[in-house]
């Protein structure tokens, strides 16, 4: 098939690559603008054109897809298929009727459970047991669509949000394929989803969201730690610096509760914060301005009492 592929982050990269190695043509690349970064505010590609700038594959970069300039640059590339990764802007009817195929996004969940942005750190924060990846045939709403295939991915108890990234990507560049060539021989029975998503909306972090609030459980907690590394990371306050959270675990407590946000002294290597129930024991941390470290090299180098309180400013 002619492959016109339309993607930007991480994520997208897998199935870029899958679908270059492929019998498949990739004919076009459409990813985002280019954006500044760092302190010189240079102009980085995204991870997709770098991608596709190494294979030499024309990219097109547009700030909004469904001008008509844009459509008609994309339909001159003659795709048999479009296929959407994390691409970051919604695909106009226009485009989503251009290839014999139609557009077959690939979307990080067992849909229609966390439709949205944001479903693979979701998918850890609520505990979920397993997770997966469907490819879909795109409509005008977001990631309401027919799904076509579905692979499933069990986490494990120490998942994150960085590690189910990682294998959710790889499962999605073999599942791709595997749709195209079922949708080629004709083997492929969309099937409609739900009017409603059986979850709320996976909707994207924010920097602020992962402040932690010491009033819910220590399981709550541990798993926004988990959900949220490497990205945006789950983070209190120590006086006036910031502190995240890497690692942690979870600790009943039977003696008589402490104020949440407690800090419970457990030895000069150890030590929790007493939750809204049971207490977080951090495992692995970092003071802002400072290095990661284990909780044991934090405690060598810093004077923490037992009885103060975190995450007040």
């Amino acid at each position: 098939m002619r492959v016109v592929f339309m993607g930007t982050p991480d994520f997208a990269v897998g199935t870029l690559e899958a679908l270059l190695q492929s019998r498949h043509q990739v004919v076009a690349v459409v990813t985002q603008p280019d954006k500044p970064k760092g302190r010189g505010k240079a102009m980085q590609f995204t991870a997709v054109k770098e991608v596709a700038v190494r294979a030499e594959i024309p990219v097109l970069q547009p700030k909004k897809v469904r001008e008509p300039e844009v459509v008609e640059e994309i339909r001159q590339f003659h795709p048999d298929v479009i296929v959407v990764v994390a691409f970051g802007q919604l695909i106009p009817k226009t485009i989503l009727d251009m290839p014999q195929y139609g557009c077959v996004n690939v979307h990080a969940s067992l849909l229609p459970k966390y439709r949205g942005a944001a479903p693979i750190q979701w998918a850890v924060i609520d505990g979920e047991e397993k997770s997966g990846v469907t490819t879909m045939q795109m409509d005008e709403g977001l990631d309401t669509g027919d799904m076509l295939l579905t692979e499933e991915v069990v986490l494990d108890p120490q998942e994150t949000g960085g590690s189910l990234f990682d294998k959710l990507s790889e499962v999605g560049a073999g599942l791709l394929l595997k749709t195209l060539d079922e949708l080629e021989a004709g083997n492929i029975h969309p099937q409609k989803q739900p009017s409603e998503s059986t979850t709320a909306y996976a909707a994207m972090f924010t920097k602020k969201m992962g402040e932690i609030d010491w009033t819910q459980s220590a399981v709550q907690i541990e798993r926004l730690v988990r959900g949220l590394n490497p990205w945006p990371s789950a983070y209190t306050h120590l006086g006036q610096k910031t502190l995240k959270i890497w690692r942690a675990a979870v600790h009943p407590l039977s003696e008589q509760k402490k104020e949440p946000g407690t800090v419970i002294l457990m030895d000069k290597k150890h030590f929790g914060v007493q939750t809204g129930d049971g207490m977080l024991e951090i495992l692995e941390l970092q003071l802002e301005g400072k290095k990661r470290m284990d909780a044991d090299a934090f405690l060598r180098g810093y004077q923490l009492e037992d009885g103060i309180k975190i995450g007040e400013q």
